[in-house]
């Protein structure tokens, strides 16, 4: 299905897989809007975007603040007219044991990972569900970035863990809420990727990490990127709801 023309919103745009999902849009043809906290990595991916022959909005946003996902959202329709898929990509990863934990951190964790989530996905749904409506497409789409987390809890990530597992139930709840209307829903958990996510625990997190994924070589975001230009570009009657997608040597 050609995206040529429509318009996508991308949380966590800064870097990462959001990063390499915006190009993949704009290869495709979409106009995209670009959200994260980091301007500057923000306008330079604009650059690029409108290398491609498409519209690139920057939006300096953090969503934690309950007011801004629904400013980013109204800022997107207000400069393209239209919304056709919500990327809910931002997130952070902060590990370690529950016992004596940093209760901050957990706020850090549900307030991005989950709590704004939900919060973009409220703003966005009254212009995805015109969008699918309506020419060129006649359907739109929500993608939820989770992680194998969501799927297999682990000690030392138990909030982690906890923030994926009710994006997975949020995500099947909403799926089932709007799928009629052709508004589609789709989990995307990757495995070990090469970003920044890790970067922000504390030396001895990142060394446990770096020990069990010794040997692994890690997706790519653009892996990613890749599966997720797959299920936004389906046929409007087929929906893609989940995809696991783990490097080929990593076992859990």
């Amino acid at each position: 299905m050609s995206l040529k023309g429509t318009t996508a919103l991308i949380t966590g745009a800064s870097s990462g897989i959001g990063e390499a999902t915006a190009l993949a849009f704009g290869a495709a043809g979409m106009n995209v809007a670009i959200a994260a906290r980091r301007k500057d990595r923000l306008d330079n991916l604009a650059v690029l975007l409108r290398a491609c022959g498409v519209e690139a909005l920057v939006l300096e946003a953090d969503i934690t603040d309950t007011a801004q996902p629904a400013a980013i959202v109204e800022r997107t329709v207000e400069r393209f007219g239209r919304l056709d898929a919500l990327i809910n990509n931002a997130g952070v990863m902060l590990l370690g044991a529950i016992p004596g934990a940093d209760p901050g951190e957990w706020h850090r964790m549900v307030d991005l990972n989950f709590t704004a989530l939900t919060l973009c996905t409220l703003a966005a749904l009254p212009h995805l569900q015109r969008a699918a409506q309506s020419e060129p497409r006649r359907v739109a789409d929500i993608v939820n970035v989770s992680s194998v987390a969501g799927r297999v809890a682990r000690a030392n990530a138990g909030v982690y863990n906890a923030t994926k597992f009710a994006v997975g139930a949020y995500s099947e709840a909403l799926r089932q809420e709007v799928t009629r209307q052709h508004v589609r829903v789709a989990l995307v958990e990757p495995g070990a990727v090469t970003t920044e996510l890790g970067s922000h625990n504390r030396p001895e997190v990142r060394e446990a990490m770096a020990k069990r994924l010794a040997g692994v070589e890690r997706l790519d975001p653009k892996d990613v990127a890749d599966a997720i230009l797959y299920v936004v570009g389906r046929p409007r009657h087929m929906a893609v709801n989940e995809m696991l997608i783990r490097p080929t040597e990593q076992e859990g």
